[in-house]
């Protein structure tokens, strides 16, 4: 059986939710849906889409840093977007991040995020070779 490791994030969701930023069991690692949050809890960039989306993809980063991986093993994103006519300012935060490994990905409009001037939200899951 191999070792279930978790990264958290410090967000106050994560409690209250009962969550955790990413998984990882083995070669696989599942990060939760990533919202653009800034350092101090507030929603990072308000009103752009390409800063949120760069954001989103720094923290999901950093997580899979904490668990041995990298945006190199990203396999899958999905991204949960609140208005899909900005999707190619959310698109070229994604290209530039994946450039040199591109994942298979979604993108879907929802209806609202969490926060209302958030717009994006990032899944991502990985495989450790």
């Amino acid at each position: 059986m191999t070792d279930i490791r978790r990264a958290f994030s410090g967000t106050p969701w994560e409690e209250q939710v009962g969550y955790c930023r990413a998984v990882r069991q083995g070669a696989h690692i599942w990060v939760s849906g990533t919202a653009p949050v800034a350092d101090d809890g507030t929603t990072y960039a308000p009103d752009d889409p390409y800063a949120q989306t760069a954001r989103c993809i720094a923290l999901i980063d950093k997580a899979l840093s904490e668990l041995g991986a990298g945006l190199e093993n990203v396999v899958r994103t999905r991204l949960y977007v609140t208005d899909i006519t900005r999707w190619e300012a959310m698109g070229r935060a994604h290209a530039a991040a994946f450039k040199n490994a591109p994942p298979a990905t979604t993108m879907v409009q929802v209806s609202a995020l969490i926060s209302p001037d958030m717009m994006v939200e990032v899944e991502a899951d990985a495989f450790v070779n």
